[in-house]
């Protein structure tokens, strides 16, 4: 059984951090997303490969049984304490494993790679006979919101490509329909091989593991089980979402093999900036124009805030430009509970541009009310 070297799918070394997988994964994600590389299928298979393995290596428990067993070690339905029975078995060098010529010491098989392979049904594979059921890699996107809409929450849709278990089969590749019950297995889709000390069982070499003779490949799928279309999703964007942010939509990422559940969709959010609004972590910071007589001798005003909402705000007599007025609660929302940020609204004292005499004396006479040079602290020495 051929094995895929995960680590050179992403262009790490074996024992790369978990930092440096994910950070190669991302890397190449980006550059061979189907979305980036539309009607590319040499990028969609490159895709599905850099899924995979990171799918396996970002998970502890997956890698350490792929550096163990290799692939095998990560299909679905694999047993490692039979394997390592298994192994342990074919080390007493006798039992139910001795055979004579090629395979020997293996019960007729080439190797423990072949072993491995048909507790999981490969023989079954290679045969284009019924795959053991194996769950679906996870997918990702990207969208890019403004934001208002991350301050807000945002229902819109996607469009993506993505593969899903074949209707007409289910999943499984095969047409059953003419089929009949295993004559050698009796439709369990197992035989046990050998008669040393450790009961093992294998894929029934008549059936492949399926259970029922005169299986022919799905008509639809042509026995790969699964069909390629393309799909518009609902998702929701939730309010206090950042750029990096990411959305999991279950069960619409690659789908499964042999009926196994598809994986999900996680679609990566990039917020675009505006030309009003700052922001500052879970804090927003707006820009307030009020007249000079609002600076000057106060004022209760109402504004809007950048949740869609308005509230009075009061202006204390005598305020400065870049003054900031702060309005509890009313920044970003919190994604994962935590209290909300602040608003912070920084005052802008707007100079009426033409106004004509009237305007001008009542400027001079604002100007009797300065005790002292504005500029005396304006010093360089």
């Amino acid at each position: 059984m051929a094995d895929k070297d995960l680590y050179a799918s992403l262009g790490v070394e074996r024992g790369a951090s978990q930092d440096e997988i994910r950070a190669a994964y991302r890397k190449l994600a980006r550059k061979h997303h189907p979305d980036v590389n539309p009607g590319n299928a040499e990028a969609e298979e490159r895709f599905k490969e850099i899924s995979q393995a990171h799918d396996v290596l970002s998970d502890p428990e997956k890698r350490k049984l792929y550096d163990e067993f290799g692939m095998a070690g990560v299909e679905s339905g694999f047993d490692p304490e039979r394997a390592r029975a298994a192994r342990h078995a074919q080390s007493w060098g006798g039992g139910g494993f001795q055979s004579a010529g090629p395979g020997a010491g293996f019960g007729g098989y080439g190797s423990f790679e072949d072993i491995f392979a048909d507790i999981l049904g490969e023989q079954a594979r290679r045969g284009g006979r019924a795959p053991r059921a194996a769950a679906g890699g996870d997918f990702e996107s990207e969208i890019e919101i403004g934001l208002l809409d991350a301050i807000r929450g945002l229902s819109t849709e996607v469009s993506i490509d993505r593969r899903e278990a074949c209707a007409t089969c289910h999943g499984q590749g095969l047409d059953l329909s003419a089929a009949t019950t295993c004559s050698q297995c009796g439709g369990s889709g197992q035989v046990r091989v050998g008669d040393g000390p450790v009961p093992f069982m294998r894929a029934c070499p008549r059936c492949g593991g399926v259970g029922r003779e005169g299986a022919r490949p799905c008509a639809t799928c042509g026995g790969e089980g699964t069909t390629s279309r393309r799909e518009r999703l609902a998702i929701k964007i939730p309010p206090g979402v950042d750029s990096g942010s990411r959305v999991r939509v279950a069960g619409k990422g690659g789908a499964g093999s042999g009926g196994g559940a598809s994986g999900d969709l996680y679609i990566r959010v990039k917020v675009r900036p505006h030309p009003q609004i700052e922001r500052d972590g879970k804090d927003l910071v707006v820009d307030l124009p009020v007249t000079v007589a609002e600076a000057v001798a106060g004022a209760s005003i109402e504004v809007p805030t950048p949740d869609g909402s308005k509230v009075r705000v009061r202006v204390p007599a005598g305020t400065q430009s870049g003054v900031r007025l702060r309005i509890r609660g009313r920044g970003m929302p919190a994604l994962k509970g935590g209290e909300r940020g602040d608003l912070f609204l920084r005052v802008q004292v707007q100079i009426p541009g033409e106004g004509g005499e009237a305007i001008e004396q009542a400027a001079r006479a604002l100007d009797a009310g300065y005790k002292e040079d504005v500029r005396s602290a304006l010093r360089f020495d």
